[in-house]
């Protein structure tokens, strides 16, 4: 009787799906705890406050889009529900408001760190599962990465543009914050242009650096 073979591209699927929600719950908690501690309290009042990925989970971005990437074989991508904000209620608007959105990305870099710092530990213990670990850290370090990055991108509803404007604030950047549904479709377009292989080249210069300090390791 054959055995019965499961393709590489469903492991690596199953592979990310943890990670995946593990890294967008954190990066949407940070969020959620900076504007916290800085004084607005809309995201605790409505139960954002948690490391809970389910509780920031957002029906197209986290569930469609990962299913959609993995059936047409594109890149996977996805998001979480933004977390609410409300700038009013900080002493420092533009301070404030630009820490509580480099949190989130912030603790994506973060993760990425830990995850290559777990990637060299199992990477020297030689565990007979030691091949399915090394690829569980590496997606986290990968995955992290690609977040911190894609995150920083000043198109809206992206934490860049939020950053953009509260360390530039005027007319241009200011209507950058108002594209609205139109910043998801240009980020949309962005996604499937030509560009899009220049951010992901960057991305694999990050990931490079992080392959030569793996080496010193070795």
């Amino acid at each position: 009787m054959s055995g019965i073979h499961i393709s590489e591209k469903l492991i690596s699927f199953l592979t990310f799906l943890p990670i995946f929600f593990i890294s967008i719950g954190i990066h949407e908690y940070s969020h959620a705890l900076s504007a916290f501690r800085l004084g607005d309290n809309t995201a605790k009042d409505q139960g954002r406050l948690t490391l809970n990925p389910f509780k920031h989970a957002d029906l197209i971005g986290t569930y469609i889009m990962p299913l959609a990437a993995f059936a047409s074989g594109f890149a996977l991508i996805g998001w979480a529900k933004p977390v609410p904000v409300n700038r009013a209620n900080f002493k420092n608007h533009l301070r404030d408001d630009a820490i509580v959105s480099f949190a989130g990305p912030f603790s994506n870099f973060v993760l990425a760190v830990l995850s290559f710092v777990f990637f060299i530990i199992a990477e020297n213990l030689h565990l007979s599962i030691n091949h399915y670990i090394l690829n569980v850290f590496w997606y986290g370090v990968f995955l992290n990465i690609f977040l911190f990055a894609f995150n920083l991108l000043p198109i809206p509803p992206l934490d860049g543009s939020h950053i953009l404007f509260d360390i530039f604030p005027n007319k241009f950047t200011a209507g950058i914050m108002r594209l609205g549904f139109y910043g998801s479709i240009i980020l949309l377009l962005f996604i499937y242009s030509p560009l899009w292989s220049y951010f992901m080249n960057f991305i694999n210069l990050i990931l490079s650096l992080f392959v030569k300090a793996a080496e010193i390791f070795q």
